[in-house]
């Protein structure tokens, strides 16, 4: 339990109706996507950048560990708590602080909803681009700590391609800005895309300015069916060597199709279709048609079943729709998922997905697989049942094969999930000695008592 002195301080520092540790609430914040669990000794609600200053100086005056969470929606582990640690859930600090359509920037707090920044944004003819899966609910604070993506990183980038500046915490108690409201800057070393995706190991993010675009005019949707993966590959190598870029570009497996079909989605496709493209392409209304016509002469080739063309909002969103679907249709094959986001290079990706096909039937585990293909992205998803210790023991030995032929590949363990507590073992298969011993020094120097987001991203 928090030793009395320290909860008497969190209180006085935030007050007492933002400091919780009833039962009810710590079960609550105990835990994140991943299906592991530990309770935390507390929960704390700031409301303001000088409340997560005053609650870090009571952290360092009593050694307590402190877990920053957002909506708790990643699949690393990366807001579950430390045995002994204190959760500091940032949905009280929700607030979009400024909004300056004339120089194209946001600035918000942590908690506010993913789209509800893109909401705002296209009230003024701008938007903002990353797009991860769980925008109706993730917070930007998550998005910022795991440097999140989605569909339109294929051409737009990911977070942290948006982020001018920061202000945040760091675990010293120093109160740091970082970058500029300008879109050009140089001044100084980047501590802006350092933070971002640190996982909240660094400091505490309590502002972000974020950089806005200007709204594309129209945007057009393909829903393209293949015979086999390896067809839909082939395709997606095409579509990413010729001139125009996608804004989005996905790739669907049969056993992704089969779990959305039974929820109800992606219905009257062809038969033999066992693999599946989603392409978006969007931008000037008059530029539309000829991006289109360069995706649809890209996409046809050998296995290609079915091309379904939609520009208007309502087909477009039901495409999107059955898409977004997919991380929880998924979930009911089995009872647990266990869902990795590798990276390799576009041109591999064909020998990536027939790895995954002989891996699924050598240690007889359903993988689902999915994702941002036009990033070489994917979402590999082993299917397994945590009561049986045979399906267990093989899911781990698959994990380790699947991680060492991605790298082989020359892939990356991670694209947007981050590494969190799941992934930490695994790291030094990626990074060597020297580069991890520098992030430990990073690491050291922002948090000297190693109180921020502890058992997190760095193998001990």
């Amino acid at each position: 339990m928090l030793p009395p002195a320290a909860l008497a301080d969190f209180t006085t520092a935030l007050s007492a109706e933002r400091v919780f540790t009833d039962a009810v609430t710590l079960a609550l914040y105990s835990h994140d996507e991943t299906p592991r669990s530990c309770l935390p000794d507390a929960v704390l609600f700031p409301a303001s950048h000088e409340h997560v200053v005053a609650l870090m100086r009571v952290a360092l005056a009593h050694h307590i560990a402190l877990v920053a969470r957002g909506a708790g929606s990643g699949n690393v582990g990366g807001a579950l708590p430390a045995p002994g640690s204190v959760v500091v859930s940032f949905e009280c600090m929700n607030a979009i602080l400024e909004f300056n359509p004339a120089d194209r920037y946001m600035v918000v707090q942590p908690g506010v909803v993913t789209a509800d920044i893109e909401l705002a944004a296209r009230a003024h003819g701008l938007f903002y681009p990353p797009d991860p899966g769980s925008s109706p609910y993730c917070q930007i604070g998550g998005n910022l700590a795991m440097n999140a993506a989605g569909p339109r990183a294929v051409k737009y980038g990911v977070t942290r391609d948006y982020v001018l500046g920061l202000r945040a915490v760091a675990g010293t108690g120093a109160e740091l800005r970082t970058g500029c409201r300008t879109t050009k800057g140089v001044t100084g070393y980047d501590l802006t895309r350092l933070l971002v995706g640190s996982e909240g190991t660094l400091g505490l993010i309590t502002e972000a300015t974020l950089k806005l675009l200007p709204a594309p005019e129209a945007r057009a949707t393909l829903r393209v069916c293949y015979a086999t993966n390896l067809d839909a590959c082939a395709a997606v190598a095409r579509v990413m060597n010729q001139a125009v870029v996608p804004c989005a570009l996905e790739f669907m497996d049969q056993r992704s199709l089969l779990a959305i079909q039974a929820a109800g989605a992606a219905t009257g496709l062809p038969d033999g279709t066992e693999a599946l493209l989603m392409v978006e392409a969007d931008g000037a209304a008059s530029d539309l048609p000829r991006q289109i016509g360069a995706l649809k002469t890209a996409l046809q080739g050998n296995g290609m079943l079915e091309l379904l063309e939609a520009d208007n909002p309502a087909d477009v969103a039901r495409l999107w729709q059955a898409r977004r679907s997919l991380s929880h249709a998924v979930k009911r094959i089995a009872p647990l998922k266990i869902n990795e986001d590798v990276v390799v290079p576009v041109s591999r990706l064909a020998e990536l997905v027939g790895y995954i096909d002989r891996l699924a039937e050598r240690f007889a585990l359903p993988i689902v697989s999915f994702g941002h293909a036009g990033n070489g992205n994917l979402h590999v998803n082993i299917m397994v049942n945590p009561a049986d210790s045979q399906q267990m023991k093989n899911a781990r030995q698959a994990l380790r094969e699947l991680f060492s032929q991605v790298l082989e590949l020359g892939g990356t363990l991670s694209g947007e999930h981050g590494i969190g507590s799941e992934k930490r073992d695994y790291v030094s298969m990626e990074i060597n000695a020297a580069s991890l011993e520098m992030m430990r020094l990073i690491k050291a120097k922002f948090d000297p008592q190693g109180l921020l987001n502890p058992g997190k991203l760095l193998p001990l």
